[in-house]
């Protein structure tokens, strides 16, 4: 797997599980609602983990910086 996640990415992810978390644990949601939304934070917190998100392969979007020289090597 490359890394397709730059950092603003994986913190905001990271984010959004931890309010899905508090959200599930503290009992604020529950019933199906509350299934969606740990799956969507487990789903969250992995791709934050890994920096690596498939849903962006098909549309070809990296959110990681590149340096100079990242950029020319994969130009040769």
């Amino acid at each position: 797997m490359k890394r397709n996640l730059g950092r603003t990415d994986r913190t905001v992810r990271l984010a959004v599980a931890v309010v899905l978390a508090v959200l599930y644990f503290t009992d604020l949601v529950g019933g199906t609602l509350a299934l969606i939304m740990g799956v969507v934070g487990l789903i969250m917190l992995f791709t934050a983990a890994t920096g690596f998100c498939s849903f962006y392969l098909p549309f070809g979007i990296d959110t990681r910086k590149r340096s100079d020289e990242d950029c020319r090597r994969n130009s040769d």
